[in-house]
């Protein structure tokens, strides 16, 4: 007994006449980006112009004459630089002060981490209002500003922030 095939099945006929009307409209479409526009036709104010149409009206560019007919003064010398330096403060000391705590007790804490860490670490105690007493830890003193940012480079990969102080030196 022969199986039917629930699905109906196409006839090639009409395969060949839907690839001859796809290809010709294939066709139809290529021959129109062909074709040139016809010059009694003015394109629609909204149209963009083509590349081709924007390259036959000459640039005009009017900075060539304005840099020929302008005169700017050049000095042979060097002059230094006219913006004044920062002023190196001398006979001062940098400090950095990295907590500061109303417990003793955690404030020695702080500075028992910060030895580890072989920074020259004190607690300074600070009379605040009302009579209360902070204790400062504070590390330092530096000599010059390239061991400041060393060390504020150093406590900050240790999650420290510090706060930048600045004393005159005794003597």
């Amino acid at each position: 007994m022969a199986k039917q095939s629930s699905s109906s099945k196409v006839p090639g006929w009409v395969w060949l006449f839907t690839g001859v009307i796809l290809g010709a409209f294939i066709m139809f479409l290529m021959r129109l980006s062909d074709l040139q526009p016809t010059p009694g036709i003015r394109p629609s104010p909204t149209a963009k112009a083509t590349p081709a149409e924007e390259t036959k009206t000459p640039a005009k560019y009017d900075f060539y004459k304005i840099l020929r007919d302008t005169e700017v003064p050049v000095t042979t010398s060097r002059t230094p630089n006219t913006t004044a330096p920062k002023k190196v403060e001398e006979n001062v000391d940098y400090l950095l002060q990295v907590a500061s705590f109303r417990s003793a007790t955690e404030a020695e804490q702080v500075r028992a981490e910060l030895t580890l860490l072989n920074f020259n670490a004190r607690i300074e105690q600070s009379p605040a209002k009302e009579g209360q007493i902070w204790h400062r830890v504070i590390v330092g003193p530096f000599a010059n500003r390239s061991q400041l940012a060393k060390a504020r480079d150093t406590l900050l990969s240790n999650r420290y922030q510090a706060m930048l102080l600045t004393r005159k030196r005794n003597g």
